[in-house]
């Protein structure tokens, strides 16, 4: 839709997120903060004095429980309101206030854990088998316990803590750099249009069906990273050098070790993820022989690899029409999942829909505890919004689950599964659409959308994780991260994963320094069993139905009260198996299988 964006105040009332319902009175935000700072003023009284008793104890998690509930709970309020128009400077001043105020509740309660930790061994398990009330800590407590092997005395946190500014320095030099400081040039749109070249519209560059403004894009990006190498791989090397540090320093065996088990995450899960991929690499490569020929194209370039194979017709949908189809979709998961999600979407106003001048772009799901779950998007009635839509429910329905279900300490979610419930919802509109459609061009467009979300989440996080794995393995080796290497061992996986279809690129070597989430070393990973988990549940629910379906909901109710390998089981996933991880695969080589009979 070509429609001129209308100011906040002109959008309809229906079409925006009823979070007034936080603050109807805004004076009490102001309170909420004062009476968080307040609570944490007590909780540093405790301090040397916390783990003297069961109730002493008990006194101080439930000081801070209450404590962070009232600040996150103002917090969120005002980034929900300062999103809604980022012009609006009330409420830029209200979030930087929430800000700080979270800043110093950090800082007067930075002492717990360490207390907890420097506790007589056996003291803290007594106290919560002396103590009811402490019992709703346990898991809590556990998790925190078992860091114990891995701290350092009192005197040598605090001087790892001390540095912790000067540690972040390779992550914030290379947002600085490639955030602020760089500069890409223009290029040529397909309207041949000379347009600045950005981060945000290199994507649609790329999908662009004209081969040279996707290969101007290409080289025009890659060649300012180019210029830039010796530094990025020197911040890089410094980043990765860093965990190695960090990781020998506290005992663990390795830098994936000490990035795993915060969440109990066995390695074998990480090498497991990697080896079932490699062995599923000839359908990736059947898949880059079929673009190949679906383009007609006598070399396939790694620029190439973005453009959707099939073109549809431009088709409007209203929001009402895109709810009817998310709630159709999701059918198999229940009545009463539907009936919230939908009561939710249009009742309750859980949605701000349109997008307006200054709002934030794109789409989350956000909200807290004892608030909606609210989703931000910005539709513009397309097919895709309607994957926003159902992606971002499936985020909400989590947290709506959780917090109906689960304590405050236990209503959020970790990372290795917060992605699961949003990619189930997708999978289940995909395998809708896909069962609903006659037209033979959609359905070859939807199974190549389908196809490609395996490439752009399974494949290529794992690419990316593999990158990373090596680039740790040679700092641990005393190998120095030089430019040459990292460029090297980059293009060659790239080679490895894309197969003898692709041609080489000279600048695909360059493509890991556009990669921020290798400055949070050991994350991206995530993103490709979370992609698995969800697609092994979406495919048991749709072939099992109610055993299936009650398991994945008694998940969505757990939140962050187990271990995420745990909550996975309850689900029907054992991710410490490559079992689901080859199951989303073999869905993925059917795809290709069906695509190459289309076309």
């Amino acid at each position: 839709m070509n429609q001129e964006i209308k100011n906040r105040e002109d959008i309809a009332p229906s079409y925006k997120w009823n979070i007034e319902k936080m603050y109807p009175d805004e004076s009490k935000w102001e309170s909420d903060l004062k009476e968080a700072l307040e609570e944490a003023n007590a909780i540093a009284e405790l301090q040397g004095h916390l783990t003297e008793s069961p109730e002493q104890l008990l006194h101080g998690l439930n000081l801070y429980a209450a404590a962070t509930r009232k600040a996150e709970y103002a917090f969120v309020y005002s980034r929900m309101k300062h999103d809604e128009d980022n012009g609006n400077s009330k409420y830029t001043g209200m979030n930087n206030k929430a800000m700080s105020v979270l800043a110093q509740l950090s800082s007067k309660t930075a002492f717990i854990i360490p207390e907890i930790l420097s506790a007589p061994e056996g003291r803290i398990e007594e106290f919560v088998e002396a103590n009811d009330e402490l019992k709703l800590y346990r898991y809590m407590l556990e998790t925190i316990l078992r860091g114990k092997p891995h701290t350092l005395s009192a005197a040598e946190e605090r001087i790892i803590s001390s540095l912790s500014e000067a540690l972040d320095a390779p992550d914030e030099a290379y947002s600085m750099l490639t955030d602020a400081d760089m500069t890409f040039g223009t290029v040529m749109d397909a309207g041949g249009n000379e347009i600045p070249l950005t981060h945000g519209n290199f994507i649609t560059l790329m999908e662009s069906e004209n081969p040279s403004v996707r290969k101007a894009a290409f080289e025009t990006l890659y060649r300012r990273y180019r210029e830039y190498n010796n530094t990025i791989s020197t911040l890089y090397n410094y980043n990765v050098k860093k965990d190695v540090i960090l990781s020998g320093l506290r005992n663990y065996s390795s830098a994936l070790s000490a990035a795993l088990s915060p969440e109990n995450i066995p390695e074998s899960v990480y090498h497991n993820l990697i080896h079932a991929v490699h062995e599923a690499l000839p359908a990736m490569h059947r898949y880059v022989a079929a673009r190949k020929k679906a383009l007609k194209l006598d070399s396939l370039h790694m620029y190439d690899v973005y453009t959707p194979l099939v073109s549809l017709p431009e088709k409007h949908y209203t929001f009402e029409e895109a709810v009817d189809i998310a709630c159709e979709a999701l059918k198999p998961l229940g009545e009463d999942y539907v009936s919230t999600l939908r009561t939710g979407i249009l009742e309750e106003r859980w949605v701000d829909i349109m997008e307006n001048k200054g709002k934030t772009s794109g789409a989350y799901s956000f909200g807290v505890y004892d608030s909606d779950p609210y989703i931000l998007m910005n539709f513009k009635g397309t097919l895709k919004d309607i994957f926003t839509l159902v992606h971002e429910g499936g985020h909400s329905m989590h947290s709506w689950y959780t917090r109906k279900t689960q304590p405050y300490i236990y209503g959020e979610h970790s990372i290795f599964t917060a992605e699961v419930a949003s990619t189930v919802n997708e999978t289940l509109l995909i395998h809708y659409l896909l069962q609903n459609t006659d037209s033979p061009e959609m359905r070859k467009y939807l199974i190549n959308f389908y196809i490609d979300e395996f490439k752009s989440t399974l494949f290529r996080q794992t690419m990316f994780a593999e990158f990373e794995w090596k680039a740790h393995q040679m700092a641990e080796a005393g190998e120095p991260l030089t430019a040459e290497l990292l460029d090297s061992t980059y293009e060659k996986l790239n080679q490895e994963y894309f197969g003898p279809d692709m041609d080489s690129d000279e600048f695909i070597q360059y493509e890991w320094s556009r990669i921020p989430h290798f400055f949070r070393s050991f994350y991206v990973f995530q993103y490709a069993t979370g992609y698995s988990a969800a697609n092994a549940l979406a495919n048991r629910i749709l072939r099992e139905g109610a055993p299936a379906v009650a398991d994945y909901r008694k998940f969505l109710t757990l939140g962050d009260s187990m271990d995420p390998i745990d909550l996975l089981k309850i689900a029907g996933v054992d991710m410490s198996t490559e079992e689901p991880v080859r199951s989303a695969l073999d869905t993925f080589a059917r795809l290709v299988d069906e695509l190459i009979r289309e076309i």
